[in-house]
């Protein structure tokens, strides 16, 4: 009984000392914060150009992440294919470089003979809001993948067999019977890119920059202000991009417990 409430108490502690960095980490930026400027500093031209921007181009990515990465996870769960390793390998590119080379790889890229090409008879890219939406889409689409294709993996063949035996389509089986039962995968994908895409730093500056009421989402926007040593205005920015993420993140908690209950 002594090592079972030793071991619990050790893990609890291991638990709520993460939960102290964070909370200390936050809980300090209270020390700088000013009503007047807070509400002066939301309500500029600047900060509401940078929330608009920014929740566009998150809202962009995270829905073209989930039409791309639907299909191409069920594929890669259900199908045998050439190239299917290597594929699945890609996938991790996000979550082992970093996004700055991220964004590094794909600035070299326009620097190619096809990248001016599509840049010179297409659209621009670099240092251009499309820039923006381009970057976060190659930091946020292998992972929303990699999440839908988890949760088809969990879901028996045999239900889709089931619905093909009764005269549906393979396309029909997909719609009817593995989206129903992949939906709090495919929503958890598209709530958890949003919030990947509206704090993405790295990728997003390298490509688009930090051009102010042009390319200036919020994270870029953070860097800006702290590089001009405006604590205060650094604290406000921090403050709406937390309130972001902390909203969307317990949107997913909620949206997940009525589907189950369901």
């Amino acid at each position: 009984m002594f090592g079972k409430i030793s071991f619990r108490n050790l893990v609890i502690g291991c638990a709520i000392s993460i939960f102290a960095l964070y909370a200390v980490l936050i809980i300090s930026l209270l020390g700088f914060f000013d009503g007047k400027v807070f509400l002066d500093t939301l309500f500029s031209s600047r900060v509401l150009f940078s929330i608009r921007l920014s929740l566009f181009a998150a809202s962009i990515v995270s829905i073209l992440s989930v039409i791309i990465g639907l299909p191409a996870a069920y594929a890669l769960s259900r199908y045998n294919f050439r190239g299917k390793r290597l594929i699945d390998a890609v996938l991790e590119i996000p979550m082992v470089m970093s996004p700055v080379s991220l964004g590094a790889v794909i600035l070299i890229f326009f620097n190619t003979r096809a990248g001016e090409y599509i840049q010179n008879h297409f659209t621009m890219f670099v240092f251009e809001v499309s820039g923006i939406i381009l970057a976060q889409f190659v930091t946020t689409a292998g992972i929303a993948t990699r999440l839908i294709k988890t949760t088809i993996d969990e879901i028996p063949v045999r239900y889709e067999a089931v619905a093909r035996s009764l005269g549906a389509t393979p396309f029909k089986a997909f719609l009817t019977v593995t989206m129903p039962l992949a939906r709090r995968g495919i929503l958890a994908a598209v709530i958890l890119s949003w919030a990947k895409a509206i704090g993405e730093f790295g990728a997003t500056i390298m490509v688009a920059g930090s051009m102010a009421m042009k390319t200036e989402t919020i994270p870029v926007a953070i860097f800006m202000r702290l590089a001009s040593a405006d604590i205060s205005g650094t604290i406000v920015l921090i403050i709406i991009l937390l309130v972001f993420g902390m909203g969307v993140l317990s949107l997913i908690r909620l949206l997940g417990v009525r589907n189950y209950e369901s």
